[in-house]
């Protein structure tokens, strides 16, 4: 990947529905190209790039331009500014796709765009990828790190998202994790996501969150029991000190 150009989804405002930031008002830069396929993956449009991406042209109005990819450092940071209403947006998100695989492109924008909005710098991330994380970390200030669950997802990462969280919480990075579960989750898998995050710090975070029901492919992917839910919360709350369950907020809100 160009440390000048980036291929983008859209650059939108609206409201964070997952993990910590939930409730807040967001710039979201969604960034173009997955290296994962998890099953119940709600924006696969998202794994490869387009010929275009789209912009809101006021933030929260859903009133889209169109443009060619790939996009300009110099022009997407007009784009955030545009959106960059005051007093308006907590947070901007970077999200995916998996935004680490710009990583050169954010090298250089992630400290133009700080100076610019003033605004704290969210990463939405698959955690599998370390190496690239370490290159922009000092230009964050918070992390959603997924922790895939092979049951659920069909990836399994288990020592890349071991050693990103511990580089996050090595540099005072605020962090949290995302799970995924279904009425697939195996407790022998949320039981080691538990004491993956303790070898780091009990103190983390972690974020339940039950799969959206969705079909893709001819895969059903299902919500878990509230008994399921209630269990597997309780199991991993003898080794971490908060585990909280949050649906997908957003999709309540009709806002896609």
């Amino acid at each position: 990947m160009s440390n000048k150009t980036a291929r983008l989804i859209e650059v939108f405002s609206a409201i964070q529905g997952e993990g910590l930031n939930v409730g807040t008002r967001q710039i979201f830069i969604r960034f173009a190209i997955c290296d994962l396929r998890c099953n119940y993956c709600d924006s696969a449009h998202t794994w490869v790039a387009p010929s275009e991406y789209r912009i809101e042209a006021h933030p929260g109005l859903r009133d889209f331009e169109v443009y060619s990819n790939p996009v300009q450092l110099t022009t997407l940071l007009e784009f955030v500014k545009r959106q960059n209403v005051p007093l308006l947006h907590d947070s901007i998100s970077l999200t995916g796709g998996e935004p680490l695989l710009h990583a050169p492109f954010l090298k250089e924008f992630l400290p133009e765009v700080r100076s610019l909005t003033n605004l704290p710098i969210y990463l939405e991330t698959g955690g599998h990828r370390p190496e690239q994380l370490l290159t922009i970390l000092p230009y964050l200030d918070a992390v959603g790190m997924d922790l895939k669950l092979p049951s659920v997802s069909g990836e399994s990462h288990w020592q890349s998202h071991a050693q990103f969280l511990q580089y996050c919480y090595d540099s005072q990075t605020e962090v949290f994790v995302k799970i995924i579960i279904s009425s697939q989750t195996q407790v022998e898998e949320l039981e080691k996501a538990a004491n993956l995050v303790v070898e780091v710090n009990p103190e983390i975070i972690i974020y339940l969150q039950p799969v959206t029901p969705l079909e893709v492919s001819k895969k059903q992917m299902f919500a878990p029991t509230p008994e399921q839910v209630l269990s597997w919360q309780a199991l991993m709350k003898k080794l971490i000190k908060q585990v909280r369950v949050v649906p997908q907020t957003h999709k309540m809100l009709q806002q896609l």
